[in-house]
């Protein structure tokens, strides 16, 4: 299955860096440029300080960190306790577009250092929304921009979307989608590092799909 994976991952990763994908990455800044000059960032962050969005928030930070990983493995072992190879291949494609949107998500933040919002410890008072110290890894590669968290759910959302044709599957991988950037957004991003990952994690997502149906 690792091998597998690598394989699949060497061929879509060089087509989200090159050729028509490069658009998506100029959308991506400039959506981002204009949610942070227009300070829309910081005001979405004031809207949303309530701890009704806590639990929305807790359900994306764990549900968005174990379910890239639970899901594309479950499919994988049904697919060998049944014999059943297109699921197998299925969950191959799925681990893909998680682990290339995750490599993705970090190559930026390596080179972006976006500080995050104040959410666990305390409510910031401070606009910090523009503050981007570029460099490398200036702020680390587990905060900042883009949501690491959105770009994966997201990738492996649409990947699962456009590979299953099962409606059930398809609205709740909607769901899951949504969940997470939501709450991701409400929680601990900023409203432009959601945008964002949500972009790429589309990117992401339609190039593998794409890549699997050429070669199923």
């Amino acid at each position: 299955m690792f091998r597998q994976i690598l394989r699949n991952f060497s061929g879509s990763a060089w087509s989200t860096i090159t050729g028509r994908s490069l658009w998506w990455h100029t959308v991506a800044i400039l959506i981002t440029f204009v949610i942070v000059t227009t300070g829309l960032d910081w005001t979405f962050y004031e809207a949303t300080r309530s701890t009704i969005f806590h639990p929305i928030v807790w359900a994306a930070g764990i549900g968005g960190f174990l379910l890239p990983v639970v899901v594309p493995l479950g499919m994988y072992i049904a697919g060998a306790i049944n014999r059943n190879g297109p699921l197998r291949h299925k969950a191959m494609a799925v681990a893909s577009a998680v682990i290339l949107a995750s490599v993705l998500a970090i190559m930026y933040k390596i080179f972006t250092g976006r500080l995050p919002p104040e959410f666990i410890t305390s409510i910031g008072t401070t606009d910090i929304s523009h503050r981007f110290d570029f460099g490398f890894l200036r702020n680390g590669i587990f905060w900042g921009w883009p949501s690491s968290h959105t770009a994966v759910a997201v990738a492996g959302g649409v990947t699962i979307f456009r590979l299953f044709k099962n409606t059930p599957v398809r609205v709740l991988s909607v769901l899951y989608m949504g969940i997470v950037a939501v709450g991701v957004a409400v929680g601990f991003h900023w409203l432009s590092d959601v945008a964002a990952g949500a972009i790429f994690g589309t990117l992401i997502g339609n190039i593998v799909a794409r890549e699997y149906h050429s070669h199923s």
